[in-house]
């Protein structure tokens, strides 16, 4: 199950990890959210023991938003080495998001 972040805690779980980080940002009132919330879930299931799937709240967490300038959602940034290595922002195929997680873990 992914991971929630926020404006506290997200340095600690997604820029300190040691593993690639995918973080959906998005909000309740989004329709493509909701419509990539699956296949996030299903993500972070497949590849549970390789990478840290979380979601971040953009309304709930307007500082790492801004941070990272994310003025579309869905917008799914992809962290490797505490660093941002690769985005993909719409509602896209489950395929889109896990060609750029295997890219990333090799």
């Amino acid at each position: 199950m992914a991971q929630d972040v926020n404006d506290s805690n997200f340095d600690e779980i997604v820029i300190n990890s040691d593993k690639v980080v995918l973080v959906d940002f998005w909000a309740e009132w989004c329709g493509p959210c909701r419509m990539i919330t699956p296949i996030v879930e299903d993500i972070s299931k497949e590849y549970a023991d390789r990478v840290v799937v979380a979601k971040c709240d953009v309304d709930e967490s307007p500082g790492v938003a801004a941070r990272f300038g994310i003025r579309n959602i869905p917008t799914v940034l992809y962290f490797k080495n505490g660093a941002v290595a690769d985005k993909q922002v719409g509602a896209v195929p489950k395929a889109n998001f896990v060609k750029k997680l295997d890219i990333l873990l090799q």
